[in-house]
């Protein structure tokens, strides 16, 4: 595979040249690993790759997650938009959770190892993604407030990130979100490898063990470390684009777009391969 490689200033790799029908071998699939591990974020400008190279990749780099909608006919891509003409109106709805820092699976025992999204349809008038790399944000946390965060346990919850997302909900709607099953995980995450990082974001609750207010203003402050300006990678969307992110330890959001938008993605999911610890 003939493209030009371009490292970005704190995370994240832009690969420019590549096509899509050169990721479905095994060696430009472990090309890609290697990248993913390095950046953390792997950018491949106007790939234009097709559904059923997408899923020959997410294949290659590990074990799909197969899609819960079936709204496509490949079974491991999620159709990824705002637009009820489009999708369940459901689901449109809670997919307005996307605009809050995140990561995917929190809810679960294991996270999604990576995420692939693809741009099928883009609107200049919103839709970008952002990253922020919750390893660099814990590593460059002074080392008393390390000490401090050791062994303090959060409660994730789909509930959480949906009354964050949509505060005018029913009491219906905040029922069906109860039902939800709750997660308990370590607010520093630690690797088989010995790497740590933050685990943030909006399906994070509460604190155990500290009073609500407490427990907000810290996991509040945590998350603005994460996600200062400076750490954040701006990605603005061309269709074609491929991009790949280890979501165990990428934070990202979607910038604010209307509804009726017409960007819309194909997205694939890698299962996650490490218990949270």
């Amino acid at each position: 595979m003939s493209a030009t490689v371009n490292p970005l200033p704190s995370f994240g790799v832009e690969i420019i040249g590549a096509h899509g029908s050169d990721l479905t071998g095994r060696a430009a699939a472990a090309e890609c690993q290697a990248a993913l591990d390095r950046y953390g974020v792997v950018i491949y400008r106007d790939l234009d790759i097709t559904d059923d190279d997408l899923v020959a990749l997410t294949r290659a780099l590990g074990r799909p997650v197969a899609a819960r909608t079936g709204e496509h006919r490949l079974s491991e891509i999620e159709t990824i938009t705002l637009d009820p003409a489009k999708t369940a109106a459901t689901l449109a709805s809670y997919r307005r959770g996307n605009f809050l820092w995140h990561i995917d699976g929190a809810t679960g025992h294991t996270p999604q190892r990576a995420t692939l999204l693809t741009a099928r349809e883009v609107d200049e008038a919103g839709g970008d993604t952002e990253f922020a790399d919750t390893y660099l944000a814990y590593d460059a946390l002074p080392d008393e407030e390390k000490a401090r965060l050791e062994g303090l346990q959060v409660i994730h919850s789909f509930a959480a990130a949906q009354a964050r997302a949509n505060p005018s909900a029913t009491e219906q709607e905040r029922q069906a979100w109860d039902r939800v099953p709750t997660r308990t995980h370590p607010l520093v995450w630690t690797r088989r490898n010995g790497r740590r990082s933050l685990l943030v974001g909006a399906t994070a609750g509460e604190v155990i063990g500290m009073a609500p207010e407490e427990s907000r203003t810290l996991l509040d402050r945590l998350l603005d470390w994460s996600t200062r300006p400076e750490s954040v990678l701006h990605h603005r969307w061309r269709k074609g684009d491929l991009v790949i992110w280890d979501n165990t330890g990428m934070l990202h959001r979607a910038m604010p777009f209307e509804p009726t938008s017409r960007r819309l993605m194909h997205r694939t999911t890698l299962a996650g391969e490490e218990l949270v610890a």
